[in-house]
Formats: C-alpha cells, sequence, structure tokens
C-alpha cells in the first residue's frame, strides 16, 4: 500500500534551523507546498536554497489551505508558541524550532490547546534529532549496553558571531534566555536518556559573565536536574574560541550502572575527521563508533504520527515537559555578572 502524501508548509525563517528542519521532512518524503516570510531577504535567501518551494503572500494563505498538514517555524523565539496555538487551532500539526515557547504562560496556552484540538505540537530539539551520533547513542541504550541510565552530562558551547546576530538575538523578552533556548536542547536529552516522565531543578544560575555591552545576553548558564529515572548537569555558554574550526564542541556524556558513552557531536578535537563521534565504554569493551551514516528517525516518525495519530516520534508530554524545564530554570536560575535584567 502506498504511504499517503504529507504536505508541508514554511514560515519563520529568523533562525538558520528552519533550513535542517526543511530538509528534514524533504528527506523523510513529504511534500513542500510553500513558504511565507515578511522579511525580502530572508525570503530570498530560503528561495535559493529550496527554489521547488513557492513563497505566498500571506501566513493566511497556509492556514486556511486544507490540503496542507504540517507547518514548521523557526521564527523569533516569543513568536512561536502563539503561531503554534493559530496552526494548530487550523487543524495542522506543528512542527517548531526550540524554544518552543519563551514563558510558561505560552506553554499552559499551548497546552491546553493541543489537549482540545488533538494536533501534534513537536519542538524539534535538533541536537538530537537531527544528530546522527545521537540517533546512535539511543539505539546502544535502548539495547542495554550501558546498563540503566542514571546521569547525563551535557555541555552546549556556542560561537559568538555576534555581529551577524539580528537584534532580537540580544533582547532577553525575545529569546528567552540561555537556558531556556539552548537549555532545551538539553533537557530533551536528559529526559530521553534517563526515560523520566517527572523531573525538578535543583540549582541553576545564568550570567553575563564578559559582555557588558549586551546587558541582556545571558553568555553562560548551568544547571543541575534530578528527574524519576536520573540526574542531570546541563552547561551551556557563547564562548567557542575561534580556533575550534566548528560552531562548538557539543559532547554528552551518559552514564550507566554498566558503563558510559561519550558524544563528541560536532568535532572530535582529538583528530578525528568530521562529526558524530561516540565512544562506548562498557563491561566487555572499549569501542570508538562513526555515527557518519546512523538514519536520523525523527523525519519519517513524525510523518507516521500525522498519518496514524500516534506518538513514536516523541510524546506529546515530552515535548512540553522539556521546554517546562527549561522555562522553570530559566525562571529561577541566579543571575550574576554584567546582567541587567
Amino acid at each position: 500500500m502506498t504511504q499517503p502524501e504529507i504536505r508541508f508548509a514554511v514560515t519563520g525563517l529568523n533562525h538558520g534551523h528552519i533550513y535542517d528542519m526543511t530538509k528534514c521532512m524533504l528527506n523523510a518524503g513529504a511534500q513542500a507546498v510553500c513558504f511565507y516570510a515578511p522579511e525580502d531577504d530572508l525570503a530570498a535567501e530560503f528561495a535559493s536554497a529550496f527554489p521547488q518551494i513557492h513563497r505566498v503572500k500571506s501566513l493566511a494563505e497556509i492556514l486556511e489551505d486544507e490540503t496542507i498538514q504540517l507547518v514548521l517555524n523557526a521564527g523569533i523565539p516569543v513568536e512561536r508558541g502563539p503561531l503554534g496555538i493559530q496552526v494548530i487551532q487550523h487543524g495542522k500539526d506543528y512542527m517548531v524550532d526550540k524554544p518552543g515557547f519563551t514563558t510558561m504562560e505560552q506553554l499552559d496556552n499551548a497546552r491546553k490547546v493541543q489537549a482540545e484540538t488533538g494536533q501534534i505540537y513537536s519542538v524539534c530539539y535538533s541536537e538530537r534529532f537531527l544528530t546522527r551520533s545521537t540517533a546512535k547513542a539511543t539505539e546502544l541504550v535502548s539495547a542495554g549496553a550501558i546498563g540503566d541510565v542514571i546521569q547525563t552530562l551535557s555541555v552546549g558551547p556556542h560561537l559568538r558571531r555576534f555581529h551577524t546576530r539580528p537584534d532580537w538575538f540580544f533582547e532577553k523578552e525575545r529569546y528567552g534566555g540561555i537556558l531556556t533556548d539552548i537549555g532545551s536542547h538539553n533537557f530533551d536529552q536528559f529526559l530521553h536518556f534517563t526515560g523520566s516522565t517527572s523531573a525538578e531543578i535543583v540549582s541553576a544560575q545564568v550570567a553575563n559573565f564578559h559582555h557588558p555591552q549586551y546587558p541582556e545576553l545571558e553568555d553562560f548558564g548551568d544547571v543541575m536536574v534530578r528527574g524519576d529515572g536520573g540526574v542531570g548537569y546541563i552547561r551551556v555558554d557563547w564562548f567557542t574560541p575561534d580556533g575550534l574550526g566548528t560552531w562548538g564542541d557539543g559532547r554528552l556524556f551518559i552514564l550507566g550502572t554498566d558503563g558510559y558513552i561519550e558524544l563528541r557531536k560536532y568535532i572530535d578535537i582529538a583528530g578525528k575527521p568530521g562529526a558524530n563521534h561516540l565512544f562506548l565504554v562498557n563491561q566487555q569493551e572499549t569501542q570508538y563508533i562513526d555515527c557518519g551514516d546512523v538514519p536520523l528517525p525523527y523525519g519519517p516518525a513524525l510523518i507516521y504520527d500525522i498519518i496514524n495519530r500516534t506518538e513514536t516520534a516523541m510524546t506529546q508530554a515530552h515535548s512540553f515537559l522539556a521546554m517546562e524545564l527549561a522555562i522553570q530554570a530559566e525562571t529561577m536560575a541566579d543571575r550574576i555578572g554584567h546582567l541587567k535584567i
């Protein structure tokens, strides 16, 4: 039997993640119908990358098109939650770049409307869904390669390139704070690998250590979190040095009762070329695994869920809980350094 075709549209081109999100769905077999962007410069760049996707003149054209089943969005963070509510109220599923929300009020509203509509509100935590080494780690953990997971330790350093950043990047109300924005990736991985379905923030802090010229920018944040399946530590920052060769040395350490896994997601500073490096140490062996060819299941799984109204890509509860923890951590965090808000 031929699988039904999934048709999607794109809006919100303000973050570059929209390119990988679009590729994810195209590679999974979905059909891109159109995109909307009020910004001509962003629209021209997107059209150059995806010439087969035509630009429409208004968001309403997407929302009112009953043949479109899914909408992708990577707009300004503060606008993502309200747009998501519009999308699901129009009977469409929603795949949104992290952070899917910037406040608890936005999240609470989305939970309510999602429960009423039954539409999928999938926050695309790309450091798990679009990273091949993380997909391989999922396979190994599921197979019991390191026993029961008891802790995740994740670091998410980022390259500044502040001269290329838009104004909203430096405004706390619009980007949400470093733990809400970048940290949401790490909360997703913590929940996923420990199997936690509930969790609490033990401690959190954010700082502006080195950029007083941007008084609302948080250039560092860290968190301790405890769940019903394990514990975790998260550190995120904007201190990747220019000499690294990529935007960030993202690492994830997964500690189990019978071993551990280390992911070097984007670079191996020890010298192995490329990205997606995994190191496995357990009771039987120490092994290096090149994950460059590992399939990414998120896109196909999301299509399956859209067709069958299931939750194989990610449960709705998980999608929301990772964001809830990120926002809670941001809200309660001690604020140090040069921060003004």
